[in-house]
């Protein structure tokens, strides 16, 4: 889930696996239960545990969490409905059963989970924010309206809230009603990073020189965010043609983090807009080295090879290209130059 996400952490859930059966005594024989297809070490380790203690809706709960981590979903979702069978009064449960609905690209499923929850649990906001996010995503926008309002009425000065709020009229298309949410939001937590990304994002929209400052006040939230120098990289070469201020940014991203594939292939698409083109090949070959399945980056090392006057690589990367996506018309238009 690529937007603010509200879950469980799965870190807990083992921690509550544990606490569960920290008092219990020592079991005096060994507990053979049967292997369990797919799984990882881990989870054959809470499924021991669960054919010792098959009412104990934490390990169900934390084996769900554990198949989902490994993409087995339909594993995942037997476990959480099984915990919440066993025990419905933990909302984390109904959480992460309702993401991996999502993830599995059952968004209906996902949603109905999530308004089990906000029944089940009507005055818990992380609940209530986590429904209105799904609401958001099937573009039920007068729900995740209502459903905001009610956590409103109780916390009026909650600043997730106001994000979200903010979220929902962006994708409505009420940008100064969502301009307005997100400055709440960041009034009341100047820390609420997201926040500050999407304001200055609906102000570098609108061409208002006060996106520069709302960026650098998300940078100076938390300097380390990778999203908050990428925001601000994208505004410095797309709004202002200020391709060394990017570059330095991209710089500053990969040092933070040094296998952010998306980091060097902006870079070096800023480097093939200088004339760089010897440094652009040296970043779409981080690329695709950090991101061995990203077709754009293996185009665009091809052309930088090409460039350079390497028709040998820039052939092998555009055979890359249509191995990858065989439609790619550009990646075909180049084998078709270097050969």
């Amino acid at each position: 889930m690529k937007s603010k996400n509200f879950l469980f952490p799965l870190a807990v859930l083992l921690l509550l696996a544990v606490s569960s059966c920290k008092n219990e005594p020592a079991p005096t024989t060994e507990v053979n239960a049967p292997t369990v297809a797919g799984g990882t070490p881990q989870i054959q380790d809470i499924s021991n545990k669960i054919t010792a203690e098959p009412t104990n809706a934490s390990l169900y709960a934390t084996r769900g969490a554990l198949w989902y981590e490994n993409e087995n979903f339909d594993e995942g979702i037997a476990d959480l409905e099984k915990a919440i069978q066993l025990d419905s009064t933990k909302p984390e449960y109904y959480h992460i059963l309702a993401d991996i609905y999502m993830d599995y690209y059952k968004s209906r499923q996902g949603l109905q989970v999530m308004e089990k929850a906000g029944l089940r649990f009507p005055d818990r906001t992380p609940t209530l924010l986590k429904l209105a996010e799904y609401q958001l995503i099937v573009k039920q926008h007068v729900q995740a309206l209502a459903t905001l309002q009610r956590i409103q009425t109780r916390e009026p000065l909650n600043p997730e809230m106001f994000f979200m709020f903010g979220n929902v009229f962006s994708d409505m298309g009420k940008t100064d009603q969502a301009i307005t949410a997100y400055q709440s939001a960041v009034e009341n937590d100047p820390k609420l990073v997201d926040a500050w990304i999407k304001l200055a994002d609906l102000l570098a929209n609108k061409d208002l020189p006060k996106a520069a400052k709302y960026y650098d006040n998300a940078i100076r939230a938390d300097s380390t965010s990778v999203e908050a120098l990428h925001a601000k990289a994208y505004y410095l070469s797309n709004k202002k043609n200020d391709l060394k201020g990017a570059v330095a940014l991209y710089k500053k991203i990969n040092s933070i983090n040094p296998q952010y594939s998306e980091g060097y292939y902006n870079l070096g698409l800023l480097y093939l807009d200088m004339d760089s083109v010897a440094q652009a090949y040296k970043s779409f070959d981080l690329t695709v080295k950090f991101a061995p399945e990203f077709a754009e980056g293996y185009f665009h090392r091809g052309l930088a090879a090409e460039m350079k006057g390497d028709k040998t690589q820039a052939k092998s990367d555009f055979e890359n290209v249509l191995r990858i996506n065989p439609s790619f018309e550009g990646a075909k238009a180049g084998l078709q130059r270097v050969k």
